[in-house]
């Protein structure tokens, strides 16, 4: 499928999407709590999806009911879906799909070793999955006693696990994925021994650490994690608590719209937890530093046309928001700078490369170095046809840039886009002026009401 976005003024209120982050670590704690949860306002797209199935593929009972995740609970889940590998007729395996979610592979991993099976949980790894590390997290799973192996089969590769999890010590680099973390963290409360988890390097996106530390708590999980987050103990045999839970606003998503209102617009996008531990709350503070008129009232933030200048960022903690800060760049005076953003090299595309190369097409003055950007603005950017690299960052952070480029961009395999904000190109819709701006593939603009701010 295709957009085709033209220049236009951006102005209304819209309602933030619902974190993805939330939605994950909320689906495993309740999946692994005993009994009935509810879990509303959750994020609906395929990385959630990803998730949901994994889970259900482990026996858990998970059903959607008027808007609402009902989700029955097991700590002692044992098995579902069985699969043959091989030609060994006894070799059979829980299969776990996962083609396009790091965080479901990476967060369900350690999950995995829990199951009360003597059979081994075979997750498949596809496409650019593949490509994105594994090892350390198995390495570290090895230390706790739970054994390991990949193998490749065909165009596929199983990462297979043999359940039982022990306790003990274990290491673990933090600047690979924080998601690493996260999944020991979701499954060493529930190990037969205490867990003592030390990070081996500088950690990396520490604020989805500390929202994970957040959610457990909700969920009856004691923690005790250092102030710099490089040592972790976990009292094992502990059991989480079914609850009902609701979803806040995604930072990471609104992001894209509220950088948009500081480009050519006037939006104000609700239900933002002003407190969030969201490590991407940072783009506030990264649009004042620009020059950003920002108004921030209880759940709502406000951000209007401004004048912008470049700066420095450190990308370090906020890997996602760096495909958007570099259009942002594009269209403030002087330079900005972005380091520290390395890791965005093993995302769903190269970020670095693959942002350079999209918004070059614009016309931007951009480069890249080995772990950073450098955008020289402001760029007088124009239409170009944008392949997002299957990356739902980059198709959106180069949708906003054609809002505020002369002529037409395309932005193409623009559902890329449903792996975090399904309903991105229909809530731009609803805040553009003259809505025939964004069309869809087949040419026909959707009659979706503009909502205005008084």
């Amino acid at each position: 499928m295709e957009h085709h976005i033209r220049s236009t003024f951006l102005r209304g209120m819209i309602a933030a999407s619902p974190s993805k982050s939330y939605t994950h670590r909320a689906i495993i704690c309740t999946s692994l709590a005993n009994g009935l949860s509810k879990i509303t306002n959750h994020l609906k797209s395929t990385d959630i999806d990803e998730t949901i199935s994994a889970l259900k593929s482990f026996g858990i009972y998970i059903k959607e009911s008027n808007g609402t995740l009902e989700i029955d609970g097991n700590e002692n889940f044992s098995a579902g879906g069985l699969y043959k590998l091989g030609k060994d007729e006894n070799e059979i395996i829980i299969n776990v799909m996962t083609e396009y979610s790091g965080s479901s592979l990476r967060f369900l991993i350690p999950v995995s070793a829990l199951a009360k099976t003597q059979r081994p949980i075979a997750f498949t790894r596809k496409g650019r999955l593949r490509e994105r590390p594994i090892e350390p997290l198995l390495e570290a799973m090895r230390k706790l006693g739970v054994n390991s192996e990949i193998r490749k089969q065909g165009n596929i590769e199983l990462v297979i696990i043999q359940p039982g999890i022990e306790g003990g010590e274990t290491e673990i680099m933090g600047d690979i994925s924080s998601q690493f973390i996260t999944g020991l963290l979701f499954a060493c409360p529930r190990a037969e021994n205490d867990t003592e988890i030390t990070v081996t390097t500088e950690l990396e996106s520490k604020p989805y650490v500390e929202l994970t530390l957040g959610v457990l708590k909700d969920f009856g999980i004691e923690v005790k994690a250092s102030k710099d987050l490089r040592k972790f103990n976990i009292p094992g045999n502990q059991h989480y608590k079914s609850r009902e839970f609701k979803v806040e606003g995604d930072y990471s998503s609104a992001a894209f719209l509220l950088a948009a209102g500081a480009i050519n617009g006037c939006i104000e996008v609700n239900g933002l937890n002003i407190n969030s531990k969201q490590g991407d709350k940072e783009i506030l503070n990264i649009l004042r530093r620009m020059g950003a008129e920002i108004e921030v009232e209880e759940e709502s933030i406000y951000v209007k046309k401004s004048e912008l200048k470049g700066i420095k960022i450190d990308g370090g903690d906020i890997p996602d928001l760096i495909p958007i800060c570099a259009v942002l760049g594009c269209f403030a005076d002087g330079k900005t700078i972005i380091t520290n953003a390395e890791r965005l090299r093993i995302k769903e595309s190269d970020r670095l490369a693959a942002i350079t190369k999209e918004l070059t097409k614009m016309g931007a003055n951009i480069s890249e170095s080995n772990d950073g950007l450098i955008i020289y603005g402001k760029c007088n950017l124009r239409g170009a046809e944008i392949n997002p690299h299957n990356d739902h960052r980059i198709a959106m952070a180069c949708a906003i840039a054609g809002l505020s480029a002369e002529g037409e961009t395309t932005i193409n395999n623009s559902e890329c886009v449903n792996k975090s904000y399904p309903s991105f190109f229909e809530d731009l819709r609803k805040l553009v002026v003259n809505r025939a701006c964004i069309i869809d593939g087949k040419g026909v603009t959707k009659p979706i009401p503009v909502h205005i701010t008084p």
